[in-house]
């Protein structure tokens, strides 16, 4: 996996989309990744599930590390031969892997849950999530694996 450099840009050679860290602004997003996978020649569900993937990394950054604070969210696409990556950057509180508890999904249906399975979902949708702290800076990597149909090698 590539390693990005401890910096509060992405590197100049990665696409990447900058939003503020607002909700309204997740359809640009959702814009910038549809264009990606399909520049990459992901299959539609595989699109589809990266798309969903990010949109909820990309929520709970806004959501959880920002709160009613201000800041920004970077999003970066890196497709490599057999997969295709995308790394969300932000400078808010640090997601705390180790308090976090799966939902439990039969409690959350009978007490009718309006959210808390973004992680969850996230893991689903894709093959590998990773978290990475740099300093201040906070990464969510998504890599989602290609089919034989999807693995065409380009940046």
């Amino acid at each position: 996996m590539p390693t990005l450099p401890e910096r509060t840009e992405m590197p100049a050679a990665l696409p990447t989309l900058t939003i503020p860290s607002a909700t309204r602004y997740l359809a640009r997003v959702r814009q910038f990744v549809d264009q990606r996978t399909r520049d990459a020649g992901l299959s539609d569900q595989a699109a589809g599930e990266v798309q969903l993937a990010v949109d909820e990394a990309c929520a709970n950054a806004i959501e959880h590390a920002y709160g009613h604070e201000r800041g920004e969210v970077e999003v970066a696409t890196i497709l490599e031969k057999g997969r295709f990556m995308v790394i969300i950057r932000h400078r808010g509180i640090p997601f705390d892997r180790s308090k976090y508890q799966p939902p439990d999904i039969q409690r959350a249906a009978a007490e009718r849950w309006k959210g808390g399975f973004g992680v969850a979902l996230m893991h689903r949708l894709v093959d590998e999530v990773e978290y990475r702290q740099r300093g201040r800076i906070s990464e969510v990597c998504l890599t989602k694996l290609l089919n034989g149909n999807d693995d065409r090698t380009s940046t």
